[in-house]
């Protein structure tokens, strides 16, 4: 398992949680991350309307030659995108655990604002016992 980086983006497109794992992914500034998250938020959005039969949650995996990006998204509009190897297939069953850790441990904590970022300590430890970090 090749895990790149995690990213969480709440229901407005704004970036809340970003961690590179693995030295393979360029370094980009902050700012950078912003404008990607924003872009696969809108790209999102988009392929939930493109879905020639019934609806659609949108863009599931997208694909590149040196990487692959899924993209879980909850019932209330955030969206976990994990970014791995090509040949990477845990991504499917990684992400509900992520998920499940972030319920855990940032949305029970009574000090985190929903919408806003993730600063929560026992979310980076549960992390990194999940990805490895």
């Amino acid at each position: 398992m090749v895990v790149f980086g995690l990213w969480i983006i709440n229901k407005a497109g704004g970036l809340i949680f970003q961690r590179n794992i693995n030295d393979g992914l360029a370094q980009l500034s902050q700012n950078e991350y912003l404008v990607m998250a924003g872009t696969l938020h809108g790209i999102h959005a988009i392929t939930s309307r493109l879905s020639p039969v019934g609806n659609s949650s949108g863009a599931q995996v997208i694909e590149g030659e040196s990487f692959k990006m899924t993209i879980f998204l909850t019932l209330t509009g955030t969206k976990f995108v994990l970014l791995t190897s090509p040949a990477d297939n845990s991504a499917d069953t990684l992400l509900p655990r992520i998920y499940e850790a972030y319920a855990d441990t940032v949305m029970k904590n009574p000090f985190h604002t929903p919408e806003m970022p993730i600063r929560t300590e026992g979310f980076d430890v549960r992390l990194t016992t999940l990805l490895g970090s």
